[in-house]
């Protein structure tokens, strides 16, 4: 059973039996133990969401293959209420944004691009900073972990899909992006079963590429009074967010690493 050559595409044709022996052969490959399989339906079949413990951490399959990743500004078709909130909330607001929510989306989402992942598994949760960013990769590669890439975060949260957000264009009508209390499909375990992009404050997460920093903007746009859109923004899947990334990088971030997150990836030999 060649888990190199597993894909998400795939993956979604597996019956449950089958699905359940790839992910055993994965919790076997990295000394871990097989949890459970369940699934969320999706047109091209079923994308099964598989739960692997090691050392008392909770893991998720994340199968690779050829995906499309990133944002494209220009095909982007945006929402009547998207265009109102940047038109009457962002810009009238007096932030200096750009006067075309298009260029705003280019500075801050990745590009669109067509990458080659290996399956891989990926904490469910993402782990606050102990250290500061560059001593990060390090200590994971003590305990045989590392950092996902830009790619690999945005594959594993999106998990294929090529909307705005990982549910849809949309952000969830009369819900929070932020606190407990929130409800929506940004609350809720994303396909492959991790928690990710979830909350605006509590989310920001460092990958391998110093300048991408995913999953929160630490309430800037909230706290800010951005507006709507802006507000939900930093929960898209390809927002790289590089204000976040400066600021992480950059001196503030050596007294606040704390309040970054890191989501370490198991390779699959």
């Amino acid at each position: 059973m060649s888990l190199s050559a597993l894909t998400l595409a795939h993956w979604r044709t597996l019956d449950r039996d089958t699905a359940t022996r790839y992910a055993k052969e994965a919790a076997r490959r990295v000394d871990g133990r097989f949890v459970r399989l369940d699934g969320t339906p999706h047109p091209d079949g079923t994308t099964h969401r598989a739960l692997i413990e090691r050392d008392g951490e909770a893991y998720a399959l994340i199968p690779g293959g050829e995906v499309t990743l990133g944002f494209d500004p220009d095909a982007w078709r945006p929402l009547p209420e998207q265009l109102v909130s940047y038109r009457e909330e962002s810009l009238a607001g007096g932030f200096g944004f750009d006067e075309d929510p298009r260029d705003h989306l280019a500075r801050v989402m990745s590009p669109r691009r067509t990458v080659t992942l290996p399956t891989v598994l990926m904490a469910v949760e993402a782990g606050g900073l102990v250290e500061a960013p560059a001593l990060v990769p390090a200590l994971l590669a003590e305990r045989g972990l590392r950092l996902p890439g830009p790619d690999a975060w945005e594959h594993a949260c999106g998990a294929g899909a090529t909307t705005l957000f990982r549910w849809g264009d949309a952000a969830p009508a009369a819900t929070s992006p932020y606190g407990t209390g929130a409800s929506g499909p940004h609350r809720r375990p994303n396909a492959f079963g991790l928690r990710i992009a979830f909350d605006v404050y509590d989310t920001a997460e460092m990958t391998s590429d110093p300048g991408s920093v995913y999953g929160g903007d630490g309430g800037e746009a909230v706290c800010g009074g951005y507006g709507t859109f802006l507000e939900w923004l930093p929960l898209a899947t390809a927002n790289r967010n590089p204000s976040m990334a400066d600021f992480l990088n950059g001196p503030e971030g050596e007294d606040v690493y704390e309040d970054f997150n890191a989501r370490p990836v198991i390779d699959l030999r």
